[in-house]
């Protein structure tokens, strides 16, 4: 039996619960979809999923048998988002999938392009990114 400050702090830091195989092989092949569309290669993959070179190899080859963390399932939802404003703010395509790439004057990139700050490496960065495109759309974040 757990104690009471055992039970406050399981509360407090709960394990991080892996993200069941079919909903994980379906949101990697939805990012690995939405990283071509992007043009990203591995190593700006594995930056914005926070993964070592191997497990990108591996979730590419057999998305269906991944385990993906909270961290994981957190960046993969921030870039779904991200995709999904730009589908509605920028319908054509091209424009969309390019936008990434492009420099941006908000403050919030400091004339670097969206991608960049994405890669920065923390997953504050895709939330920043997340909120912008969200604000754009004119949803609410």
């Amino acid at each position: 039996m757990l104690s009471t400050s055992e039970v406050a702090v399981s509360r407090l830091n709960p394990r991080p619960a892996a993200v069941p195989k079919d909903l994980a092989g379906g949101a990697l092949r939805t990012f690995f979809r939405i990283a071509s569309l992007w043009g990203l290669s591995d190593e700006e993959c594995q930056i914005l999923l926070a993964t070592p070179r191997s497990t990108l190899a591996r979730w590419k080859n057999a998305p269906s048998s991944a385990r993906l963390g909270r961290d994981t399932l957190e960046r993969l939802s921030y870039l779904f988002n991200i995709y999904g404003d730009l589908q509605i703010v920028l319908p054509d395509p091209a424009a969309a999938d390019t936008w990434i790439r492009r420099p941006n004057r908000n403050p919030i990139f400091n004339g670097q392009t969206p991608l960049q700050r994405m890669l920065g490496g923390n997953v504050a960065d895709l939330y920043m990114v997340s909120q912008y495109t969200a604000a754009w759309r004119g949803g609410k974040s």
